[in-house]
């Protein structure tokens, strides 16, 4: 597995990184849940997009957060966040820099990794599309999300005892009102926050399937 290393605001930033033969295949940045509960480049969930983008032809890179592994600097995420937020716009940097011909950049993220990625894409105009793997709505304030740049799919699982599904339904009724875009919502049945047993697999079929979708040729 291609290992990195990358400089970031605040120190060198660790990281993992795979690429496509094609130059102008699309790229995708990977984002992992809050520091502060163990989350790194390395949870599952992350690993699972991580894969799932690079089996469909993009260019990936997943990451550690300042302070996580061996990424140096000192952890925001018990405040405002604006470290991780920093962090990760370096790694869309590196990740550009490495695809320059690319056409289609895309941001993922999992948990407090989704609420860093949909501040990211508020920011970088060139994001046209998003995953966000149970977002914190009920922890986190998205109202900056106004409107909504890009289309993308919220996912989480109807038993989430972290991210309360009532919110997530709630953030998603908000950005579907918005012209412009098409925000897909897809709910897994009988599973939690961390999609154990069946719903890991729900959960990468699903990503599969609207990424796919996203990429079809139209119908003549």
């Amino acid at each position: 597995m291609p290992e990195i290393i990358f400089s970031g605001p605040g120190g060198r930033l660790e990281g993992r990184y795979h690429t496509q033969p094609n130059a102008d295949a699309p790229a995708a940045l990977i984002l992992h849940p809050h520091p502060a509960y163990g989350g790194t480049m390395n949870n599952k969930v992350v690993h699972r997009l991580y894969y799932c983008f690079h089996r469909i032809g993009f260019a990936v890179l997943r990451f550690n957060f300042r302070g996580i592994g061996r990424s140096q600097g000192k952890s925001d995420s018990h405040d405002d966040g604006s470290g991780e937020l920093a962090d990760a716009a370096a790694a869309l940097d590196y990740l550009q820099a490495c695809n320059p011909n690319s056409k289609q950049c895309w941001v993922a993220g999992f948990s407090y990794g989704a609420w860093i990625g949909m501040q990211l894409l508020m920011r970088r105009p060139e994001v046209k599309g998003f995953v966000a793997v149970a977002p914190p709505a009920n922890q986190f304030d998205f109202s900056f999300l106004a409107p909504c740049p890009a289309s993308g799919i919220i996912i989480n699982g109807s038993d989430d005892s972290i991210s309360a599904p009532d919110k997530i339904l709630e953030l998603v009724s908000k950005l579907k009102k918005q012209g412009g875009i098409e925000v897909v919502h897809k709910v897994i049945d009988a599973t939690g926050h961390f999609f154990d047993g069946d719903g890991m697999v729900q959960l990468e079929h699903s990503v599969a399937e609207y990424i796919y979708a996203r990429f079809a040729p139209p119908q003549s």
